[in-house]
C-alpha cells in the first residue's frame, strides 16, 4: 500500500516542489519503503511506497514509454495478470511485473473506461500530457481514500487530508454541515470533509481536470444494484457463492511479502481464514486481541478457528492506553472520527505488522449479507408500523405529546416515522433536538439545517429495488461502509504501514450477493443465511450460531472511573470553552448524567472527546 499526492496548476505558475515534498513526506507511514517525484510542466506527482508486488521494479511515479503519461498509484489490482495479457496482445510492452504498470497501460488503452476493467482496491492519479488532463480514480467500495481541493486555478490531491493541509494557503474554514453530520453519525460522508476547501472523491468515481479550461468533471463508473439476478435454486446460489468466495480470497492472497489475517472469531473473519487455510501450503498467520472484560472479549471463538486450521496464531489481551493513542489517531484521521473501535483496530494492526506486511480482514460482510442486528430491528418496526399506517399522524402526535422521560416514548416516535426516517434515526447518535442543545447559539446559527434523512431517501431511490431490507443495505454500503468502516481500517492499519485487504468487498462477490433474493440473506429473524450455508462445513457450529459482537471497548465504565478526570479536564478546559462551538453547560450535564449511572452516554462523550482532540491537533496549530 502507498501514499500519493500531487499538484496541477492552470495559471502557468511553476510547481512548488518544496510543498510537493511536504505533502508526500507527511504520508511516509503509508509508504516507508521509498519515495518518488515527477514534475513536468504544470503537474507534479509524489509517491510513498509500501512494496508488496514486484518489490524491486515497481518504483513510482511510473512513466509511459514516451514519458507523456505518468501515474502515482495506491492499491492492489488483483486481475492485473489477466489485464497484462490483454494489453500485451494490443501491443503494449512491459518493463516490470507490477500491477502499477498494468494500470498505467490500461489508462493508455481505455482512457476513462479503465477503472471499470480493474478488480481490486485503488486510488490513483495520472498526468496525461497527450490529452492535457489530470485523471483521478477511486475503487468501487471506497477501500482506498482520495481527497482533493480545487480553487479555480490549482488542483491538489492526496491520500489523506493532512497531505493537502501542508499547504498553508489552503483555507481551514469548517464545513458546518460536516460538523453536524459528525455529531450525528461519528463520521463525515463523501464528498464532504470537515473543511469546506477539501472534498473526498466518492467511491466508484473518477475526476478529470483539464490543464487548460473548465471545471473538474466527476463521473461515477459503477454502482451496486439490488435487482434480481438469474433465476437459480437455493443450492445453486449457495454453490456459486462458495466458488466466488474462494476465488476472491485466492486473489487477495497474491503478494511478494508475508500475508496474514485478522481473526476476531466472528463469522466474517473466520470465513476468510477458513478459505485462506484451504488455499495455502503454509499455516496461515492469524492475529487476535482480547480484553479483560468478558462482554468485550472474543478470544475463545478466535482460538476455535485457529485450532481447527492449525494457524500460526498470535493473540494478546490488551488494555489500550487510550490517553496515549487518541492524540495519535486524531493526527492520523485529520478530521473528526468517533468510531471507538478504531482503538482496538489500531492495536491489532500494530501486533500484525510485527509479523506480516499484508493482512486480510472480514470487513464488508455485514453490509453485503445483512448481518447487522439493526436490520432485524428495522424489519420488526416496519411490520409494527405497517399495522398502524392508517393512524400514523395520530401516532406522531402522541409521541410528540408524551413526556420526555416516559417509557416507550422513543419506540412510539419511531413507529410514527416513515421507513427511511425511522432507519435514519436508528443509526444516528444525536437527534436534531439534542444537537441543538449541544451547540452554542453562535455555532447553531452557522448550521443552515439540521435535517438529514433526505440523503437516505436519495440513496434508497437509487438502489433499484423496493425491498426494504435491500434498500437499507444499499444505504449502508454507500454511507456507513466507506466513511466509517473502511476509513477506520485504512487509517489505523496504514498508521503502522500494514496493508489491509477486504476480500468480502470484491465487486464480483458483492454483485452476486446483491442479486440474491433477500430471503437468502435474512431468514428466521437473522442475517447472513446464505453465507452460513456456504461455510457450514468449514467452521465450528459455535461460530455459525453465535450472535454478532462489535469490536468495542468498555467505555461506559472507563468514563466513570479511570478516564473520568481526563475527559472532564479535556472537555471543560479553557481552550475548549474558548472555541465557542459546544456549550460547557451541556457538556457538564452530560458528564454528570453518565457518572450518576442513570444512562450510558459514553458514545456522546467519546464523540466530544475525539472532536476536541482533533481541534487541538488541526485547528490550534
Amino acid at each position: 500500500m502507498c501514499g500519493i499526492a500531487g499538484i496541477a496548476r492552470r495559471d502557468g505558475g511553476p510547481i512548488d516542489t518544496v510543498l510537493l515534498r511536504r505533502m508526500t513526506d507527511v504520508l511516509a507511514h503509508r509508504g516507508p519503503d521509498g519515495e518518488g517525484f515527477h514534475v513536468t510542466g504544470s503537474v507534479g506527482l509524489g509517491h510513498r511506497r509500501l512494496a508488496i508486488i514486484d518489490v524491486v521494479g515497481g518504483v513510482q511515479p511510473m512513466l509511459s514509454a514516451d514519458g507523456a503519461v505518468a501515474i502515482t498509484y495506491n492499491g492492489e489490482v488483483y486481475n492485473f495478470r489477466e489485464l497484462r495479457s490483454e494489453l500485451e496482445a494490443r501491443g503494449f510492452r512491459f518493463r516490470t511485473t507490477s500491477d502499477t504498470e498494468v494500470v498505467l497501460h490500461a489508462y493508455e488503452a481505455w482512457g476513462e473506461e479503465a477503472p471499470r476493467r480493474l478488480r481490486g482496491m485503488f486510488a490513483f492519479a495520472i498526468s496525461d500530457l497527450r490529452r492535457r488532463q489530470l485523471f483521478l480514480a477511486r475503487d468501487r467500495a471506497g477501500i482506498k481514500p482520495l481527497v482533493y481541493s480545487w480553487d479555480g486555478r490549482c488542483l491538489r490531491f492526496g491520500s489523506e487530508l493532512k497531505a493537502l493541509l501542508q499547504d498553508r494557503a489552503l483555507s481551514r474554514e469548517l464545513d458546518w454541515s460536516a460538523v453536524a453530520e459528525y455529531f450525528r453519525h461519528g463520521y463525515i460522508t463523501s464528498p464532504r470533509t470537515i473543511f469546506t476547501a477539501i472534498r473526498k472523491l466518492p467511491p466508484a468515481s473518477y475526476l478529470v481536470c483539464s490543464l487548460d479550461r473548465g471545471e473538474p468533471r466527476i463521473a461515477r463508473y459503477w454502482d451496486l444494484q439490488f435487482t434480481p439476478g438469474t433465476a437459480m435454486t437455493e443450492p445453486d446460489w449457495i454453490d456459486r457463492l462458495g466458488a466466488v468466495l474462494d476465488e476472491s480470497v485466492r486473489m487477495h492472497m497474491v503478494a511478494d511479502v508475508p500475508v496474514g489475517a485478522f481473526l476476531s472469531g466472528g463469522l466474517d473473519s473466520s470465513t476468510v481464514v477458513a478459505h485462506m487455510a484451504r488455499l495455502s501450503r503454509q499455516p496461515v498467520r492469524t492475529f487476535s486481541i482480547g480484553f479483560d472484560e468478558a462482554e468485550f472479549d472474543e478470544l475463545d471463538y478466535a482460538r476455535q478457528v485457529a485450532r481447527r486450521y492449525s494457524t500460526d496464531h498470535v493473540e494478546l489481551v490488551v488494555k489500550p492506553d487510550v490517553v496515549g493513542i487518541l492524540p495519535r489517531l486524531a493526527w492520523q484521521f485529520a478530521e473528526p472520527f468517533a468510531d471507538a473501535s478504531a482503538v482496538p483496530t489500531y492495536c491489532v494492526s500494530k501486533i500484525a505488522r510485527e509479523h506480516v506486511t499484508v493482512a486480510l480482514s472480514g470487513d464488508g460482510g455485514d453490509e453485503s449479507f445483512a448481518g447487522y442486528r439493526r436490520y432485524a430491528d428495522a424489519l420488526t418496526l416496519q411490520r409494527q408500523a405497517h399495522r398502524l399506517r392508517a393512524v400514523r399522524p395520530l401516532v406522531r402526535l402522541l409521541a410528540a405529546a408524551a413526556p420526555a422521560g416516559l417509557r416507550g416514548r422513543g419506540h412510539l416516535a419511531l413507529l410514527g416515522m416513515t421507513p427511511l426516517e425511522r432507519y435514519f434515526r436508528m443509526v444516528t447518535y444525536q437527534s436534531d433536538a439534542s444537537l441543538g442543545d449541544l451547540f452554542t447559539p453562535e455555532a447553531r446559527s452557522r448550521l443552515t439545517s439540521l435535517t438529514g434523512p433526505e440523503r437516505f431517501a436519495h440513496l434508497a431511490a437509487a438502489s433499484g429495488t423496493e425491498d426494504y431490507l435491500s434498500r437499507l443495505q444499499y444505504i449502508d454500503i454507500h454511507h456507513y461502509l466507506p466513511d466509517d468502516i473502511l476509513t477506520k481500517v485504512d487509517r489505523t492499519s496504514m498508521l503502522v504501514s500494514l496493508e489491509t485487504r477486504v476480500p468480502l468487498l470484491d465487486h464480483i462477490l458483492m454483485e452476486h450477493v446483491a442479486a440474491m433474493p433477500p430471503s437468502l440473506k435474512f431468514r428466521s429473524g437473522t442475517g447472513k443465511y446464505a453465507l452460513k450455508q456456504a461455510v457450514r462445513d468449514l467452521l465450528p457450529p459455535t461460530i455459525l450460531a453465535r450472535s454478532k459482537m462489535g469490536f468495542g471497548m468498555p467505555l461506559g465504565r472507563w468514563f466513570r472511573n479511570e478516564l473520568k478526570t481526563f475527559v472532564t479536564d479535556l472537555l471543560l478546559s479553557s481552550r475548549a470553552r474558548a472555541r465557542g462551538i459546544v456549550r460547557p453547560e451541556a457538556v457538564s450535564e452530560l458528564l454528570q448524567r453518565h457518572a450518576d449511572g442513570r444512562r450510558d452516554l459514553s458514545v456522546a462523550i467519546w464523540s466530544l472527546m475525539c472532536f476536541e482532540l482533533w481541534c487541538a491537533e488541526w485547528l490550534d496549530r
